[in-house]
């Protein structure tokens, strides 16, 4: 257990606010826990999270020591777009995580791989995330690679790096995508106003998506995005900082789904496209548009 002693600077402030400042890096729903546990005292008092601080005051937290998770082996059906002996492409769908986090600790992309891989997966990222190479959101569907050894885990993130590793995505985005607008290049970070989200932010990290439009309907785009760089959430923030937010998705977007066929943002890893690291034969797939997406554009074709 770590023991962490402040003095509060200011008066008037709740408890949970200073803790969200003292500690940016736990999330809100960790420092609640330590609240409701009685791990925060104020002048040696137990709080609770609406408990006002005084200048001056001292602040005690204490830390649990980590628990050590392991991520488990589970018999859970793959759509396998390509494999051989060093790396296979996954197909995964929509409302699937892809490593286990807090609250997510079965029933992952990662629990599902062990299960078909047992321990055949590079050890790059560690226990938790054996074998991923980059990821994509709970609620995107589409292509993503697997590494299955170290060698060949290596080869494909210096791709990514290099920008020479092609992702293509397809979304239904509000509105027409004016002509001026083809390539969005804005930085990302973490946004200061809700740790669980991003956004454009000077000074962020460096994030270019370009978009092609496929085909215009009322109120609705198909389009294709191209990502140039990866960073988290990057084509959702993008497409909400210019206005023309992903369909269906509630954190950057609407706060009600447009459409109920779509739960959680209408985005599909379409394409990927590298060099193989191992052999450098140019692996080049495509996955079909899966059904929610179909049910959109079958929607917002009506008018």
């Amino acid at each position: 257990m770590e023991r962490l002693e402040f003095i509060c600077a200011e008066d008037g402030q709740r408890v949970d606010k200073v803790l969200a400042d003292l500690l940016p890096d736990k999330t809100r729903s960790y420092l609640q826990k330590l609240i409701a546990d009685g791990l925060v005292e104020l002048q040696g008092k137990k709080v609770k999270k609406s408990t006002v601080v005084g200048q001056g005051n001292l602040l005690t937290i204490e830390l649990p020591d980590p628990v050590a998770l392991t991520a488990e082996a589970e018999n859970i059906p793959l759509d396998i777009a390509y494999e051989d002996e060093y790396l296979l492409v996954v197909n995964k769908p929509k409302d699937m995580v892809v490593h286990p986090a807090a609250g997510n600790y079965t029933g992952t992309l990662v629990n599902a791989l062990l299960g078909y891989c047992g321990d055949t997966l590079s050890g790059i990222n560690g226990v938790l995330r054996p074998g991923i190479v980059h990821r994509i959101d709970k609620d995107t569907s589409g292509l993503l690679i697997v590494a299955k050894t170290d060698a060949a885990h290596q080869g494909l993130a210096a791709q990514i790096q290099a920008h020479s590793f092609t992702r293509q995505y397809e979304a239904v985005v509000v509105g027409h995508i004016p002509e001026t607008v083809r390539t969005v290049n804005a930085p990302i970070a973490r946004s200061t106003a809700d740790r669980k989200k991003m956004a454009v932010i000077s000074g962020g990290r460096e994030a270019v998506t370009h978009i092609e439009t496929i085909a215009e309907y009322p109120g609705y785009s198909h389009i294709r995005l191209t990502l140039e760089t990866g960073r988290t959430h990057q084509i959702r923030v993008h497409m909400a900082h210019i206005g023309h937010p992903v369909v269906c998705d509630e954190v950057y977007g609407a706060k009600k789904p447009q459409f109920a066929c779509c739960k959680g943002q209408c985005l599909h890893a379409r394409r990927i496209a590298f060099e193989h690291p191992v052999t450098g034969e140019h692996i080049d797939l495509v996955s079909d548009l899966p059904d929610y997406f179909k049910s959109v554009l079958r929607e917002i074709d009506k008018g």
